[in-house]
């Protein structure tokens, strides 16, 4: 009993008891709109789950495609140096054979030979080796009575180049092929 002071009168607050089922009814609302929250929550979570999942992919796919255009364009550099180099390497090596290279100049071809090496170049055409369509460009044949050495490379016109395994100049060369009779 609560008493109240005013005019010295003394009065009983009466307070209702809830009916039950409005207790209950407000029990099933906050449950209900509880549920509607974690329901939401989980939605959200998801949703950000699946933003981040794909943010990572798209981020590993852009680091392997920046390692792949970093190689693409070392080699892309690399054979627009050989390629700029080549017509005087050539004319240096056909010099070389035949003996028309001052001591001076044999010293910038090695110089050359040793570029070619560090930027990872190998020479493609060597006479005996197995005719490629890939590596040599046949520019004639050469009869042969050897069966075996049919379709191998009897001369080489014109070293080819690679670097790694982009063809950059294909070998000039002649091919021996066998005439069964």
């Amino acid at each position: 009993m609560k008493k109240w002071h005013g005019d010295d009168i003394e009065q009983e607050a009466v307070i209702e008891p809830e009916s039950e089922e409005r207790g209950e009814e407000r029990a099933e609302d906050t449950v209900k709109k509880l549920r509607d929250e974690l329901s939401a929550c989980r939605h959200e979570k998801q949703e950000n789950l699946d933003g981040w999942q794909r943010a990572k992919a798209d981020y590993v796919n852009l680091l392997k495609r920046i390692e792949t255009d970093g190689k693409a364009s070392e080699l892309k550099g690399k054979v627009g140096a050989v390629e700029t180099l080549l017509p005087a390497f050539d004319a240096l090596e056909r010099a070389k054979e035949h003996g028309e290279v001052p001591e001076g100049f044999l010293a910038i071809a090695k110089q050359l030979e040793g570029a070619f090496a560090s930027l990872g170049l190998v020479p493609l055409g060597e006479v005996g080796e197995k005719f490629d369509p890939a590596h040599h460009d046949a520019l004639g044949q050469d009869p042969t009575d050897d069966e075996e050495a049919d379709d191998t490379v009897t001369a080489v016109l014109e070293k080819g180049w690679k670097v790694g395994d982009a063809v950059i100049r294909p070998a000039k060369v002649r091919v021996a092929h066998f005439a069964s009779e």
